[in-house]
């Protein structure tokens, strides 16, 4: 039986834990905030062929940048609703950028299967990666981030996007 000292103990532990608890998530949140209004990291990429690119590449029109991996169940979810926006809003030019955080044979086994109509970068996967690098301080895949026409971060969102956020990214509405 726990006497009333060791009941308190338990509670002041408890509720250190979910303290902190809850001060990792907020500081994680806000780290990904923090580049929203500020101009996009360089981030050189290469493709599937291993010609560079940095996001620069696709400045004049809102782009969401995507990051996502072949094993996760989440990403491959909604790379479907990525293709319809870029055959939505892209034309002939693209508004959705896949970074692939794994490694490029995955990738191209992953793509044979399922092509996706948009641009497939390899992102690093050594540390500070890729991801990281947007903003993803968590390590949360799949992690979006929107860039304006000039390259500066509008908004970003950890976790599986939704069509309608899809819609307002990029479409005329605000993020």
């Amino acid at each position: 039986m726990m006497t009333r000292a060791s009941w308190l103990i338990l509670a002041l532990a408890v509720l250190a834990a979910a303290a902190g608890g809850w001060l990792q998530h907020a500081s994680r949140e806000r780290h990904g905030a923090d580049l929203v209004g500020r101009p996009v990291p360089a981030l050189p990429l290469p493709d599937l062929e291993g010609r560079m690119h940095t996001l620069a590449d696709y400045a004049g029109h809102r782009v969401v940048v995507n990051f996502w991996a072949s094993w996760c169940g989440p990403c491959l979810k909604e790379m479907p609703a990525l293709a319809a926006a870029q055959a939505r809003f892209g034309g002939d030019r693209p508004v959705v950028i896949g970074i692939a955080m794994d490694t490029p044979e995955n990738v191209r086994a992953y793509l044979q299967a399922y092509p996706v109509n948009y641009p497939i970068l390899l992102g690093r996967l050594d540390d500070p990666d890729s991801a990281r690098q947007l903003g993803d301080s968590a390590s949360v895949l799949p992690y979006s981030v929107l860039l304006d026409a000039d390259g500066t971060v509008l908004a970003s969102h950890a976790g599986l996007l939704d069509p309608a956020t899809l819609e307002r990214w990029l479409g005329t509405s605000s993020p």
